[in-house]
C-alpha cells in the first residue's frame, strides 16, 4: 500500500502480484463503485493474483484515501487526474482496466479522452454504463426500455436532492444496503461494506451531483477492445441499456453472469475467469470459445443452441431460425442423416457453426454420453430446445404396454434428460441460460384418441413449471412451448393401433396449414421474453383459455374427439 498525491487529494493505492524481476506481467487495475473501497475485489482478487499484477487504489472521498477540501472536485476531470495519477505512480504505461458500477462509469470517460484512452489496453465494464451512451439512450431508446430503465435509476435524482440524502446515510441507508447484499446472496464481511461507510457514502454523492449532465454528447468509443459483463440480476442497470452502449464500441466482447449487482462477490469464480480470459487475448493469447461467441452477432450470436429432434418439423425449423439469428446450432436427432443435413444447410445458408449429431433421448445412457460430448466439444449450451417427441393414436384400451412404455421414454423421459444434464452444466457455469420443453394442445385438452401422447405433454408441462421456478434463481428461464395443430409429418411417422386411421390423420394435419416456422417464432420470442408457458396457434390459444376456463368443458370436448375424415388429433414435433 502506497498513498498517491493527486492535487490536494492523497489516494490509497494497493498492488499485488508484481515482482521488480518481472515487469512484463500483464497489469489490471480494479476499479470500484460507489459506495464500495477497494476492498470490494477482494474474492477476485484473490483469483488473479498469481497471473497479473492488480492494482486497486480507494477513489478520493473513499476508504483510506482523503476527501477535496472543494466538494465540486468530484468532476470526471478530477477523477480522470486521480487515475492518471495512479497510472504514474505505478510505472506502468498500459492497463487493463476493470470497473464496477461508478468505477465502470469512470471507464467509459476514460475511453473518451484521447491522452488516456492510449493508456488502456483493454477496458472490461461490470454494472455501469457510460453516461454518454446513456444519454443517448435515454434520448433516442425505446420509449417502454427508457421507461424500464428510468425506473432503476431513481436513486440518482434522490442522489441530487440536498439535504435528504445526508440524512439517509445518517440513518436508514447502511442498514438498507446490508439487506441489498443479502438479496444478491451476499453476507456482509470485513471490508464490505467499509467501516468508513458513512463518511464513503457521503462524500460519494457528489459524485451524483458534479458529474450527472457533464459529459458532452458523443457517444463514440475509439478501437480499446471493450468486453461488457452484464450481471442478469442486477437491480440498477437494465439490458437494454448495455445493448445501447454497446452499439458504440467497434471491439467489443458481450459476457453474461446469472447474478446480483455485487457479481465480484457472489460470482468471483466467473468474473475472475472472464477478466483472465480478455486479458490474455489481449495480450496475444488465443480467443477462448467463450470470448469468440461472445462477439458474435445477431439476436442470438454467440450463443450455443441445442435442439433434439432437429432431423424434420418443429425441431428443423426451431434450429434454422436460431442459426438465423447468429446462434451457433447443435442439432440432433435419432436419423443422423437427417441431422446432418439440416446442420450442413443451416451452415450454408447463414454462415453460423452447425453440427449434425444422432441420439436416442430415450437412452438414459446414450443422453449422458451425448451431453458429456456436447460440453466437453462445444461448450455448456446457453438454450436447449426438448423437441423430440412421437405419437400413439388409438383408443386407451388398444395401446399396448410397449406402445406406453415408448412414448413415456421418447416424450417424457426424453425432455427429463435433457433438462437434468444440461440444465445442471447451466447452473454450474452461472452465466445463465434458457431451456424450451416442446409440450402441446393436448397437455391441457384431454383426447379420447391420444391418451398416451396427452399423458406425457401434461407431464412436460408440469415438469417445465417445477423446473422454471428452481432455476429462476440461476439465472436459468424454462418455457413450455404448447402448439395446437402444426402441418408437418408426425402424423405420417405416428404409431397407430389401428392402421386404418392413418390416411384421415394425414390428411388432417395436411389441411390445418400452419407451419412449423410460425412455431419457431414463438420458441425464439419465448426465450427472448422468458416466457413460462406459450400456446400457440388459434387451437392452442383458445384450448389454453378454455382450459382455465372451463376445465369440464374440455373434458366434454374430449367425448366428442374421435378418428373421422374431419378429425385434426394430430401433429408433428
Amino acid at each position: 500500500m502506497r498513498m498517491v498525491d493527486s492535487g490536494d487529494v492523497r489516494l490509497a493505492v494497493f498492488e499485488e502480484g508484481f515482482e521488480e524481476g518481472d515487469p512484463d506481467k500483464p497489469a489490471v487495475l480494479l476499479l470500484h463503485g460507489y459506495p464500495d473501497t477497494h476492498r470490494v475485489w477482494d474474492e477476485v482478487a484473490a483469483l488473479l493474483r498469481d497471473r497479473f499484477h492488480l492494482i486497486r487504489y480507494d477513489v478520493r472521498g473513499a476508504g483510506a484515501s482523503t476527501e477535496p477540501a472543494d466538494r465540486d472536485d468530484y468532476g470526471f476531470d478530477r477523477l480522470l487526474g486521480d487515475l492518471t495519477a495512479v497510472l504514474e505512480a505505478v510505472g506502468r504505461p498500459r492497463v487493463h482496466l476493470v470497473g464496477h458500477d461508478w468505477g465502470s462509469i469512470q471507464g467509459w470517460e476514460a475511453l473518451s479522452r484521447a491522452g488516456l484512452r492510449d493508456r488502456l489496453a483493454s477496458f472490461t465494464s461490470i454494472g455501469g454504463p457510460g453516461l454518454r451512451q446513456a444519454a443517448h439512450f435515454f434520448r433516442n431508446g425505446r420509449p417502454r426500455d427508457v421507461r424500464a430503465q428510468r425506473l432503476r435509476s431513481w436513486y440518482i435524482g434522490a442522489f441530487r436532492l440536498p439535504v435528504l440524502p445526508e440524512l439517509a446515510w445518517r440513518s436508514v441507508l447502511p442498514g438498507l444496503l446490508a439487506r441489498a447484499l443479502r438479496g444478491d446472496g451476499i453476507e456482509p464481511r470485513p471490508g464490505h461494506p467499509a467501516s468508513t461507510l458513512v463518511r464513503d457514502g457521503l462524500n460519494g454523492l457528489a459524485l451524483y451531483r458534479c458529474t450527472m449532465g457533464e459529459s458532452p454528447p458523443d457517444p463514440q468509443v475509439a478501437g480499446v477492445p471493450v468486453q461488457i459483463v452484464e450481471a442478469t440480476r442486477d437491480a440498477y442497470v437494465t439490458p437494454a441499456l448495455l445493448d445501447a452502449a454497446g452499439r458504440w464500441v467497434p471491439r467489443l466482447w458481450r459476457r453474461r453472469v446469472a447474478a446480483g449487482h455485487w457479481v465480484q462477490r457472489s460470482r468471483p469464480e466467473a468474473v475472475a475467469g472472464m477478466i483472465a480470459e480478455f486479458v490474455a487475448h489481449v495480450e496475444g493469447g488465443a480467443e477462448s470459445r467463450e470470448l469468440r461467441r461472445a462477439r458474435a452477432g445477431g439476436a442470438f450470436g454467440g450463443r450455443l443452441v441445442v435442439v433434439t429432434g432437429a432431423g424434420s418439423g418443429i425441431g428443423r425449423a426451431t434450429a434454422r431460425a436460431f442459426g438465423a439469428h447468429g446462434a451457433e446450432v447443435v442439432c440432433a436427432d435419432i436419423d443422423r442423416d437427417a441431422a446432418t443435413r439440416v446442420a450442413e444447410d443451416i451452415a450454408k445458408d447463414f454462415q453460423v457453426k452447425a453440427y449434425g449429431v444422432r441420439v436416442d433421448v430415450a437412452n438414459a445412457d446414450a443422453m449422458e454420453d451425448f451431453s458429456r460430448n456436447i460440453i466437453a466439444e462445444y461448450g455448456v449450451p446457453d438454450i436447449v430446445v426438448n423437441n423430440a417427441g412421437i405419437a400413439v393414436a388409438g383408443a386407451f384400451l388398444d395401446h399396448t404396454i410397449d406402445d406406453w412404455r415408448r412414448t413415456i421414454d421418447v416424450n417424457l423421459w426424453g425432455v427429463v434428460h435433457g433438462c437434468r444434464l444440461f440444465g445442471a452444466a447451466m447452473a454450474e457455469r452461472g452465466a445463465g441460460g434458457h431451456i424450451v420443453n416442446v409440450a402441446s394442445l393436448a397437455a391441457f385438452a384431454p383426447s379420447r384418441v391420444l391418451p398416451a401422447y396427452s399423458t406425457t405433454k401434461a407431464a412436460v408441462k408440469m415438469l417445465s413449471d417445477c423446473l422454471r421456478a428452481e432455476l429462476a434463481d440461476h439465472g436459468i428461464g424454462v418455457s413450455a412451448i404448447c402448439p395446437g395443430f402444426v402441418s408437418t409429418g408426425i402424423a405420417s411417422h405416428a404409431t397407430y393401433t389401428k392402421e386404418s386411421l392413418r390416411e384421415d390423420a394425414v390428411r388432417g394435419l395436411a389441411r390445418r396449414g400452419y407451419p412449423a416456422e410460425r412455431v419457431a417464432a414463438h420458441i425464439l420470442r419465448a426465450v427472448r421474453r422468458n416466457q413460462a408457458v406459450v400456446p400457440v396457434n388459434a387451437e392452442g390459444k383458445i384450448g389454453y383459455a378454455l382450459s382455465r376456463i372451463s376445465p369440464r368443458a374440455m373434458r366434454g370436448l374430449a367425448r366428442l374427439s374421435k378418428f373421422a375424415g374431419k378429425d385434426r388429433s394430430y401433429r408433428r414435433r
